[in-house]
C-alpha cells in the first residue's frame, strides 16, 4: 500500500489516538477528562474494533457493573460516554507514518492523505490493523473503491439503483448487506459464498428465504475465478460451482465480505522497539521507549499482562493521567465524577446531578 501524500497543512492536536476498539474509546474519555481533545484514526469504517467486527451479537461478561452485554452494545456504551468530547473521527484510515518533529511533537500521515500534529500519541491498536481480506483475482485491485467494495459500512454512497450486483460472504453482514441491496432497487442481487450454509441470525435467514422465494435474491455456492472489467468499470464475474463447472455472472458492483483479519502493519515501521509485536510500556505510565508515545490494550505487553478489556481500561486510565502531566510537565490533581465541579463541567452535567 502507498502513503498517500497530504495535501493540506497538518491539523495540529493534543493527542492521537490510534485505534478506536474499546479501548480506543475510552482513551479518548480518560483523555477528555483531563481536558485533552483528541483525534482517533482506526483502519476500519466504524467505531468498536474487535467489539464491534467480531462479537458484535455475542455476550461479554466481565465489564464491572454489567451482568451481560453484547459488543455492539457495549461500543455504543463507549461511544455515548466519550460524545462529550467530541473526539475527531478518521475512519477507515490507516497510519502508515509516525516522526517525531524537532520541536517534540509527533507528525502522523495516513494512507487517505490525512496529517496530524500531536503532543502525544495512544497506540490503540489491538493486535493490529483489522484490513479486509481481499480477493486475489488478476485485475481486482483497479476496481477497488469503484466497482468492488470490501466491508462498505454504508450501502447508500454505492451506486447500487439498476445494476447487477453481486454480494460475497457467508456471515451476517453479507446476508444483511444482499437484503438491503434489494431495497436500493438493483437489477438482480446473488449472494455468493463457497457453501450454501450462512452464519447469520435466523430472523435475517428467514428475510433471506423469502426473498429468494421471491426471485429477488438468488442465492449462488461458488468461488470467484476470473473477472472482466475495462477500466475500473466491472461487467463481469466467472465463478467456480462445487461440481467444478463455470458460470459467466453479469457484475457490475461486487460487494465483498470475506471477514477481516489483524495485520501489525506500518507500526513494525515506526522504530518503535517490538518484543514479539508488541510494544515494552512502563506500567506506571504506559509510555513506550519513545517519549510522547503511549501503548494501551493488546498492543503493549509487561510482565503479569493480561489481554481482558477490563486491562485495557485500566492501563487507559493511567496513560490519561501520565500523558495529562508529561504535557504539562506538573502533576496532575486526582479529582473523582462524582463530585467534582470541573469534570461536570467537561462532561455536560453540571447542575444536573444532586450533591
Amino acid at each position: 500500500m502507498t502513503t498517500a501524500i497530504p495535501s493540506k497543512p497538518p491539523v495540529e492536536t493534543d493527542v492521537a489516538v490510534i485505534g478506536a476498539g474499546a479501548v480506543g474509546m475510552f482513551q479518548v474519555f480518560q483523555l477528555g477528562l483531563q481536558g485533552l481533545h483528541c483525534h482517533l484514526i482506526d483502519a476500519l469504517p466504524h467505531l468498536g474494533g474487535q467489539c464491534a467486527q467480531l462479537y458484535p451479537h455475542k455476550p461479554i461478561y466481565d465489564i464491572p457493573g454489567i451482568k451481560a452485554c453484547s459488543g455492539a452494545e457495549l461500543v455504543e456504551r463507549l461511544r455515548e460516554q466519550m460524545a462529550p468530547f467530541a473526539p475527531t473521527l478518521h475512519l477507515a484510515q490507516q497510519v502508515q507514518t509516525l516522526v517525531q518533529q524537532d520541536d517534540g511533537r509527533w507528525l502522523l500521515g495516513t494512507d487517505q492523505g490525512t496529517a496530524l500534529l500531536a503532543k502525544a500519541v495512544v497506540i490503540a491498536a489491538g493486535v493490529g490493523a483489522f484490513v479486509p481480506k481481499t480477493v486475489k483475482l488478476e485485475g481486482m485491485e483497479a476496481l477497488v473503491g469503484h466497482s468492488v467494495h470490501y466491508h462498505p459500512a454504508d450501502l447508500g454512497p454505492l451506486a447500487l439503483q439498476g445494476q447487477h450486483v453481486l454480494v460475497h460472504g457467508g456471515d451476517e453482514l453479507a446476508v444483511q448487506a444482499a437484503l438491503d441491496t434489494v431495497h436500493h432497487q438493483a437489477a438482480s442481487v446473488t449472494l455468493m459464498h463457497r457453501r450454501d450454509v450462512f452464519a447469520a441470525p435466523e430472523a435475517l435467514l428467514a428475510q433471506l428465504r423469502m426473498h429468494q422465494d421471491a426471485g429477488h435474491i438468488r442465492v449462488l455456492a461458488a468461488q470467484p475465478q476470473a473477472l472482466q472489467a475495462e477500466g475500473s468499470a466491472l461487467s463481469a464475474v466467472t465463478v467456480t460451482l462445487p461440481d467444478g463447472s463455470s458460470q459467466h455472472l453479469n457484475v457490475q458492483q461486487w460487494l465483498v465480505f470475506q471477514g477481516i483479519s489483524p495485520k501489525l502493519g506500518p507500526v513494525a515501521d515506526w522504530g518503535l522497539e517490538l518484543v514479539k509485536k508488541q510494544l515494552p510500556v512502563d506500567t506506571g505510565t504506559f509510555v513506550t521507549e519513545a517519549p510522547g508515545i503511549y501503548a494501551v490494550g493488546d498492543i503493549n505487553t509487561y510482565p503479569g499482562k493480561r489481554k481482558l478489556l477490563l486491562c485495557g481500561f485500566h492501563e487507559a486510565t493511567l496513560a490519561g493521567f501520565s500523558i495529562a502531566e508529561y504535557l504539562t510537565d506538573k502533576p496532575v490533581l486526582l479529582q473523582y465524577t462524582t463530585t467534582s465541579t470541573r469534570l461536570h463541567e467537561l462532561l455536560g452535567v453540571a447542575g444536573t446531578l444532586s450533591t
